[in-house]
Order: structure tokens, then sequence, then C-alpha cells
């Protein structure tokens, strides 16, 4: 594998072997402690992030390789007006792989083309992201122990959630599997996923606005914020990134075993009174999304 651009670019196999072998690391990291000695990652953040940069910067530490880059554009020659293709040509001089972020959809694939190095895509505007998705689906198989038979909520801001795109990208894939889709009507799943994706695979889903409806029935709850940065009109963000506030009191009707997923940074959506509930997985989330990326980093660099 040459780039990861979108989650579609792993087959199933591969992406069950990404977590078997990440599942291995948690078990035994020192073994892997020394894989990429002598191997550089570089990481263009040029949209900012702290979970996302900090995991691949980790995960290679781990491996034993070593970091360089940037997390913001106004740290680097774009501010000076060079062209993305410009500075992947010149960054991949000095590296082995690159980690990349963007705010503009398809920046990570015209990067890919002129990169003689690997790209991850860390993520692309309200378009892809593929490593969220990778720490999904290695949370739900260490939570729930299967990826298939699962009923799936999505709520909050499912029209810009990158993260949200993805996740249904790759579950869609796996055995009967159910969506619940909890957003305000200005934030709805857009028509392209829910017919070149849902519908197209056959999956059953429904659209509800309201969070407790349905919350019997999920296995999984993911929550998302509702994204300032992809909002042109500020009056609109300020009118709807409150609308759900998950609390105590709204999970009384949810299993015993439900799994609170949340790509994080957490803004109000998530009640801090629900921390330390054993249903929630944010935070274990976090931390397997080191794992995944070191499992990524050694497939894409073909290291045994």
């Amino acid at each position: 594998m040459k780039h990861l651009i979108d989650i579609k670019d792993l087959s199933i196999e591969e992406i069950d072997n990404l977590i078997k072998v990440a599942k291995d690391i948690i078990a035994n990291p020192e073994k892997y402690s020394h894989k990429c000695d002598g191997k550089k990652l570089a990481t263009l953040f040029f949209e900012p992030s702290t979970r996302t940069r900090l995991s691949f910067e980790s995960a290679m530490l781990s491996l034993g390789g070593n970091v360089l880059g940037f997390s913001e554009a106004s740290s680097s020659s774009v501010s000076k007006g060079e062209s993305v293709s410009d500075t992947i040509r010149v960054v991949g001089c000095y590296c082995d792989i690159i980690a990349m972020r963007h705010p503009k959809e398809g920046a990570p694939f015209v990067a890919s083309i002129k990169s003689t190095v690997p790209i991850i895509n860390a993520g692309d505007g309200g378009h892809n992201h593929p490593t969220q998705t990778l720490t999904d689906l290695l949370t739900i198989e260490c939570e729930k122990n299967r990826l298939d038979n699962l009923t799936i909520g999505l709520c909050g801001d499912l029209k810009f959630g990158r993260t949200v795109h993805s996740l249904i990208t790759a579950m869609c894939r796996y055995k009967n599997i159910k969506f619940v889709l909890i957003s305000p009507d200005e934030l709805k799943l857009p028509e392209y996923v829910k017919k070149g994706v849902l519908e197209k695979n056959n999956i059953e889903y429904c659209e509800t606005k309201d969070i407790e409806e349905y919350m019997g029935d999920l296995d999984i709850l993911y929550m998302t914020r509702v994204q300032k940065e992809r909002f042109f009109n500020e009056a609109d963000y300020i009118r709807l990134k409150d609308y759900y506030i998950l609390n105590k009191n709204k999970l009384k009707k949810a299993k015993k075993d439900l799994c609170i997923l949340h790509p994080l940074p957490r803004v109000n959506e998530i009640s801090t009174d629900v921390d330390d509930d054993p249903r929630a997985c944010y935070f274990r989330q976090a931390n397997y999304g080191r794992y995944i990326r070191m499992a990524l980093i050694l497939k894409m660099l073909e290291v045994k």
C-alpha cells in the first residue's frame, strides 16, 4: 500500500490485520520498540490538531523512529504562497512517511500524486479521516469483541463530520450493522453518503432528532461535536452547538454494555458526569489511536 487517503483504500482483510497487529502491540510493546529505528515521520498539519498529531508522533517514537514537521500552516512556507505539491516534494526528501491534515477536501490525494514517500490522510476538511476510523474500529473490537451484529447511533454533526462518514463506510462491510442517525435537520447525513454508501449496501438505518428515542437499542453511541470551523455563519453555529448534550439522565434506558465513543475534542456535547461511567470509552479510544497508528506505520513502511 503506497498511500492511505480513504478508508476504502484498505480491504477488510487489511483492516482486520491492522487490528490484530495493534492488539499484539498492546500486549507486547517491547517487541516493537525498535522496529522503526532510523525512520522519520513528517507530520504536516495545515489545520490545528492535538490528539491526531500527538498520537502519530507518539506512535513513531514508540516504534523507535523520529518525528519532524509543523502544527499549523502559518509556520510553514504555505504562508509564503508555496503549493501543497511543492511542500510535499520537498518534505519527502527529509522523511520516510508523511501524516498530513488539511482543511481542504482532497488535498492529501493531490499530495499523494506528487509524493515520493507514503502519505497518510490525517483528516481533510469534512471529507475523510481514515486513521480515526481505524481507531474507532480497534476500540469497538477491544470493547465489544466484535465488529458485526451492532446497532450504532451517530449523534450530532453528521453533515460535516468526516469521522462519521469514514466510520459508516468502514462498518458497512461488516455483517448485520444498523445505524441510527441522530441530528437536527441542518446537520443531517449528506445524501451522497446515504445513497452512495448506506442504501447502495442495503444497510438498515433510521433518522431522528431525539437522542433518547432509540437509546435502549444501541450497542455503540458515537457522539460528535458541532464543528465551528465548518460553519460559514456564526449565528448558525451558536444556535446548533448545544443541540445535544449527553448526560447520565439520558442514559437511563441505555444497555449496560453500551460503548460511548467520541473522536474528541469534546466541547459541551457530553457532560462530565458521564466520564466516570464504565460505558464511557472516549478516553480509552484516544489511547487505542496510538496503537493502531503504530500498526499502520509498520504496514506502510513494510516493516516486518
